[in-house]
């Protein structure tokens, strides 16, 4: 009888200390992975809206992002981080300007398509994850 409750209590302590741990998990938007992979996926949409002669990867973009999600997953993040975070709207300004920073970066110039084709193209030829999204 006496080992029911030293049972009981190491399985309470077992969980205590695993929600602990989930509860010291670092903001997804931390998770370098999961967002770069986010700022890639933008980037390569960017360059495929304005660039006529370039086209998105659709199905490729998807399961990239699902891919993502299921990466978050497996680092004990729930649905509902995960929808929280991607529907967080300064979350998603925040990463915009990243990525369009990087465009700028890599010589995008706001407005002309030439600049998006070039870097989109290099991305191509380079087999970058933004290249890698584009075809």
């Amino acid at each position: 009888m006496a080992k029911i409750p030293a049972l009981v209590l190491a399985a309470l302590v077992a969980i205590t200390g695993f929600a602990g741990d989930l509860s010291a998990q670092p903001p997804l938007k931390d998770v370098q992975r999961v967002r770069d992979g986010i700022i890639h996926v933008g980037m390569a949409y960017e360059i495929s809206e304005k660039c006529s002669s370039i086209r998105a990867r659709t199905w490729r973009g998807i399961t990239f992002l699902q891919s993502l999600k299921s990466h978050a997953e497996g680092l004990g993040y729930t649905d509902a981080q995960i929808d929280a975070y991607i529907n967080d709207d300064a979350e998603k300004d925040r990463l915009e300007a990243i990525a369009r920073g990087e465009l700028a970066r890599l010589g995008i110039v706001e407005g002309d398509e030439g600049t998006y084709c070039a870097v989109g193209r290099s991305q191509i030829a380079a087999n970058t994850r933004v290249g890698w999204l584009l075809r």
